[in-house]
Order: structure tokens, then sequence, then C-alpha cells
């Protein structure tokens, strides 16, 4: 369930080594509107290359999004920044996210936040993400094969929700799940078309609603993967 994000993108890190094309990758991110000190600093921390293997390696540091296992992407690097910069994390929040994928935005949320919790229907894809995140040495992400379209009602209620696949209307469990004054951002759309991105925040009498941007995200599939 991770996200396939929008069409942009740019291959303008080849032919330097990481740290350069890292470096590259900060001032892209900066021109496309990721502003925030904090989310700029988690994401210079966590190297994108960690999380993209076999014939993309060379296009880590590319904002572009990228295929995975599973029939799944990695997200865009800008659109990372910026629906993180979005869900407004804060050190001693609880953050779950939907869609688990490569892992690169929940090792982006954990060094933000107290705790990430992420589920993804691919077995897969949450055991490779998992030794990823021992290999950082990122203690304070917790990763399950769940129906990300149910969320986790046992954990429930959350500071933050991150959800890095589309849905038709935000998800009722989901939204449920929100303390109040919590915040999801979400992508909301038709699985085959550009969806819009948007910010809900909780309130003491209900939901308030902030469109962000398109974004273009694979679909939120309820049940789990065959893998």
């Amino acid at each position: 369930m991770m996200a396939g994000d929008d069409t942009g993108g740019d291959d303008g890190g080849a032919g330097h080594d990481p740290a350069e094309r890292q470096m590259r990758l900060l001032l892209a991110l900066r021109s496309r509107g990721v502003t925030d000190p904090r989310v700029l600093a988690a994401m210079e921390r966590i190297d994108r290359g960690a999380f993209v293997r076999g014939h993309f390696e060379d296009r880590a540091y590319d904002d572009t999004p990228l295929p995975i296992a599973c029939g799944q992407t990695i997200s865009q690097p800008s659109v990372v920044g910026l629906m993180t910069q979005a869900l407004n994390p804060g050190p001693r929040d609880t953050v779950l996210e939907i869609g688990t994928g490569s892992g690169y935005q929940a090792a982006v949320l954990s060094v933000l936040c107290r705790r990430v919790l992420t589920v993804d229907r691919h077995r897969r894809l949450v055991a490779e993400a998992e030794e990823i995140f021992r290999r950082l040495g990122l203690t304070n992400i917790t990763a399950r094969v769940a129906d990300g379209s149910r969320g986790l009602p046992e954990q429930a209620p959350f500071d933050r929700i991150m959800v890095t696949a589309a849905a038709e209307d935000p998800p009722g469990p989901l939204l449920s799940q929100l303390k109040i004054g919590g915040i999801m951002v979400v992508p909301v759309g038709q699985s085959d078309a550009v969806q819009t991105l948007i910010r809900v925040t909780r309130t003491e009498t209900g939901y308030a609603y902030d469109e962000l941007r398109q974004v273009r995200f694979v679909p939120l599939i309820e049940g789990l993967g065959q893998t």
C-alpha cells in the first residue's frame, strides 16, 4: 500500500557521489515547498539510498517515485516531505502510518516523533522494512502486517495518522482513531486518476478538511496481500 505519488521528478543526481546527490536532493526539496527545518533535517538524516535496491539504485536520490516489490513504489521525496510537513508530528506524538512500503516514510517520521506504528498488507514489504530499520538503528518503529483500511483500533487513539495510499473518501475507521486535535494526511480520489491530498484535523465537534495539492498514489485496498 505504499504511495505512488505524483508524476514530477528529476534525474539531476546522476553521476555524483552519494553525499553530493543527497545534497542536491535536499535543494530540490526546498525548491518544491519543503521548508520546515525539522522535516529537512529528518530527510537529510534518513538516506533514501538505504531503501532503494536493484535496477533503480542509481536513481535513489532523484525526486521521483520508484518501483519496489509487490507492485508498490517508494514515494517521491518531495511528496514525502510535503506530507510530513502537513502532518506536523511533534516529538511526543505517536503516529500511525498506513502503507509501510519500502519503509522510507516511516523512517523519516521516526526522527520527528516518539513512536511510529506502520502497517502494510504485504508480508514481504514489512519484513524487508524491518530489516532496514534494524540496520539504521531506528528502534521506535513497530511494523505489522495488517489491513490498513481498518487501522489499529487496539492501539488508538493516535496523535497523527499518515495514509500513503488513496481512498475514495477519508476512511471512517481511521478518522475515529484520531485524538481530538489530531491530524490525518490522506490522498483522496479515484485510484486511476489524480487525487487530492487532504489534511483532516479532528476537533471537539467533528472534522476540519484542508485540500493541499494534487498527487497520484496506489489505491488503498482492504484485506491482506498474497506476499
